[in-house]
């Protein structure tokens, strides 16, 4: 893996990160985290794009999506509280990642004041995002998720059509395929979208 900058931290405190920390790349597809999981380094993103989610029964629920150069608080918020993780997370595309270990990142705590910024300003991210999630659920109508969604995935994975299931759109709405499959028919008789062999295209 070619080392990276972390941006906003002290150069002391980046190469105490790479000295103390392990590298890994990921493959697309692949579950890193589970809910029950006691959690033993926190990750920073340096290439890719990582899903995390709630699941109950047979249904999940998209929470955010983790970009290069950020961390997963729910990750940080377990191993603070020495509890298990209550959400799961896979990558979405080819990743690479830093892990830190749990007893490093709470040293660097005390000794080093970006180390706490860069991880409020991770909370403060989740925090707005997640609000978002509950008012788009509450509020808005299935269309308008769906074709939010199908906006943000583009962006996200910088891919347009994007190469997505029914059925994977469906988990990450927290609803059922027939449902999605309806709404995109909605939206595609709008000119909103348009679909392809195992892809859709937003307009």
């Amino acid at each position: 893996m070619n080392r990276v900058e972390i941006t906003g931290i002290s150069s002391r405190l980046r190469n105490l990160i790479y000295e103390h920390s392990a590298e890994a790349d990921i493959p697309a597809g692949t579950e890193v985290m589970y809910e029950g999981q006691y959690i033993k380094s926190i990750p920073i993103l340096t290439k890719g794009l990582i899903k995390v989610f709630s699941r109950y029964e047979d249904k999940e629920l998209l929470l955010y999506y983790i970009k290069p150069f950020e961390s997963c608080i729910m990750t940080f918020d377990a191993s603070l509280n020495q509890s298990p993780s209550r959400v799961y997370a896979s990558t979405e595309e080819d990743s690479s990642v830093l892990l830190m270990p749990v007893e490093k990142v709470f040293k660097w705590m005390k000794e080093y004041p970006e180390m706490n910024q860069l991880f409020f300003r991770q909370y403060n991210v989740r925090y707005t995002e997640l609000i978002e999630m509950i008012n788009q659920i509450l509020f808005d109508k299935m269309d308008k998720r769906l074709y939010e969604y199908l906006k943000s995935k583009a962006e996200l994975k910088n891919q347009n059509p994007i190469k997505i299931s029914h059925r994977e759109i469906a988990n990450d709405l927290g609803t059922a395929r027939e449902v999605i499959t309806r709404v995109l028919k909605k939206l595609e008789m709008e000119q909103l979208v348009s679909q392809e062999a195992g892809a859709i295209k937003v307009m």
